[in-house]
């Protein structure tokens, strides 16, 4: 067995001694210093949808709450297209430089390719080549997930400026056939800016699950190593999303609304203390299922799924963009979400700016 001296200073580049990581590690936190969104220009109505399939508005409305989704439209347009617009926006919005980027991180269930990552492909469209970047998946619960994974490279001490995207071109994994999820879902991304603070705001604590036992009621079989692509599987439309609907609510309802009082819970935190709850947009049933269990008023939840639906990973994201007028630094802001795997989970954090 060997011992660390606490004194020396094995790797971490050299720079410093354990007790010192430690103790960067305890003081360090991670806090969004900007953030930016991009959407797609083609709104497609339930008016639309309802020539497209047997649907309606009334229908849409009473299920969900959604009354228009964006749509990325033209041949060969892959979701890099709505990252890379976030990343440029984000960069000029903080008046960052290419190459002060470490790292990008991007939460996406609909990549443009399996390989290369379409993290790789946003930095190269934005002039970023000396950071590493990384495509991660955890379908809608992606944004919160990734927020845990880009503290932890803050807290190390390496990392100065790292990118977090969410982004999803849902409308390429979506049946518009299937009247039960072709209404759902629209494109979108979110992008945000990470730094290392030692103030007390920024991403104070997390909690995040995963239980296989969705892999049943939400999924997409076709396309990767177990199922590759062939006739069959595009005859039997295994390359759309598959969902079990009733099931993923009763398992979202439950999950969200729980891991949002356990995290207020473990932070005592009280429906008075919090600024804002930021809900996945999923279904406004399952948003006003976590707004009645954590007692935050209604006018202090951000929404917008009326307007663009379920982008996946990248609704949390698009509502801090649209909201950000409203925030102020300090602010007590609840994240939750629930997403295919089952993933779920709740990011506490204190407004940045």
């Amino acid at each position: 067995m060997v011992t660390k001296d606490p004194e020396k200073t094995d790797g971490f580049q050299g720079l410093f001694s354990y007790n010192q990581i430690d103790t960067i590690m305890k003081t360090l936190n991670s806090v969004i210093t900007g953030i930016a969104s991009a959407l797609p220009e083609y709104r497609l109505t339930n008016e639309e949808l309802s020539q497209m399939v047997d649907t309606n508005d009334e229908w849409i409305m009473s299920r969900a709450g959604i009354k228009e989704r964006r749509i990325l439209k033209g041949e060969h347009q892959g979701v890099s297209v709505l990252g890379t617009q976030a990343v440029s926006d984000l960069l000029k919005k903080t008046n960052t430089k290419p190459g002060e980027v470490d790292a990008i991180i991007l939460a996406t269930t609909t990549p443009d390719h399996f390989f290369p990552s379409t993290a790789s492909i946003v930095a190269e469209q934005n002039g970023i080549k000396s950071a590493f970047c990384l495509d991660m998946s955890a379908a809608c619960s992606g944004f919160i997930f990734g927020l845990e994974l880009c503290n932890g490279l803050i807290k190390t001490g390496r990392y100065k400026k790292v990118i977090l995207i969410a982004a999803e071109k849902m409308s390429s994994i979506v049946n518009y056939e299937d009247r039960n999820t072709c209404p759902l879902f629209g494109d979108g991304a979110g992008a945000v800016m990470i730094e290392p603070t030692e103030e007390n705001i920024g991403v104070i604590d997390a909690i995040l699950h995963t239980d296989g036992v969705g892999y049943s009621y939400l999924h997409m079989l076709g396309g990767g190593s177990k199922y590759p692509a062939s006739h069959e599987t595009v005859e039997k439309k295994m390359h759309y999303v598959y969902q079990e609907g009733k099931h993923v609510f009763k398992y979202a309802v439950s999950n969200m609304a729980d891991v949002s009082v356990a995290i207020m819970k473990r932070n005592n935190l009280t429906a008075s203390d919090i600024s804002w709850l930021v809900p996945h947009q999923a279904n406004m049933r399952i948003i006003e299922a976590a707004q009645q269990r954590t007692g935050v008023p209604m006018e202090k939840v951000m929404i917008n799924i009326e307007k663009y639906g379920n982008t996946s990973g990248a609704t949390i994201p698009i509502a801090l963009a649209e909201y950000e007028s409203k925030l102020k630094k300090g602010d007590n802001i609840i994240l939750t979400a629930f997403g295919a795997g089952f993933t779920w989970g709740a990011v506490y954090l204190k407004w940045g700016y």
